[in-house]
């Protein structure tokens, strides 16, 4: 089972996801909160395997306590849940550890596959997040060719495995399609971070966004 303490201010949006989450049997809701501080608590107190938060938040809002979670709850991952027009905070949602990014009106089906692939130990990050976020980095056929040029770097296998990674496969899902052992998909996971200078597995999916092996609604 999923447990899942889920953090918005506002109860209309609360209760839709959570009631989106609870219709996979392997997916719990434990607690809701109504602000960052209250999330925290209820984190501390339930120990979920996933932190859900939105983003703009009132006493706390979702970016701070995240950083308190990582620091209290290292072993919590946490899923930042956004609207369409605050892809610009995910780079600072980065930066505290967050694990997905979600947007509230996505399909059901992605808001389920976010969870389920974070709890799995993988990255994710909504497909439409991820094309935003580019656009907003710069240039985006500047930074297309850079990314291409990057993955020179990585072997055939290690770009599908990159490829995998940025659709917000775990390692057992990618092992699976590709037809390896586990180990190997995360010894091939460890080396592309390595290769690429990367920290953490969203980076990783930016990047492979941005090198066009994931295509928008993947």
């Amino acid at each position: 089972m999923i447990r899942v303490v889920l953090a918005d201010d506002e109860p209309p949006i609360r209760v839709g996801v959570a009631t989106i989450l609870t219709t996979d049997p392997a997916i719990e809701v434990v607690a809701e909160a109504v602000d960052g501080s209250q999330a925290v608590e209820l984190v501390r107190r339930h120990r979920p395997d996933i932190a859900l938060l939105d983003i703009r938040m009132p006493r706390l809002d979702g970016l701070s306590a995240a950083a308190e979670l990582a620091a209290v709850a290292p072993d919590v991952a946490v899923i930042m849940l956004t609207t369409f027009d605050e892809d610009e905070y995910v780079a600072q949602a980065l930066a505290v550890g967050a694990s997905g990014f979600l947007l509230k009106a996505a399909d059901p089906r992605e808001l389920i596959l976010g969870v389920r692939s974070v709890a799995d130990g993988a990255a994710f990050l909504s497909p439409r997040i991820a094309q935003r976020v580019i656009t907003k980095l710069g240039d985006g056929l500047v930074r297309s060719r850079i990314a291409r040029t990057r993955l020179e770097q990585l072997t055939t296998r290690e770009r599908e495995v990159l490829a995998f990674v940025g659709r917000g496969m775990s390692n057992r899902e990618i092992a699976r399609s590709l037809s390896l052992a586990d180990g190997t998909v995360k010894a091939h996971v460890s080396a592309i971070l390595l290769r690429l200078g990367l920290n953490n597995r969203v980076q990783a999916a930016i990047l492979a966004y941005e090198a066009g092996l994931v295509n928008d609604g993947t």
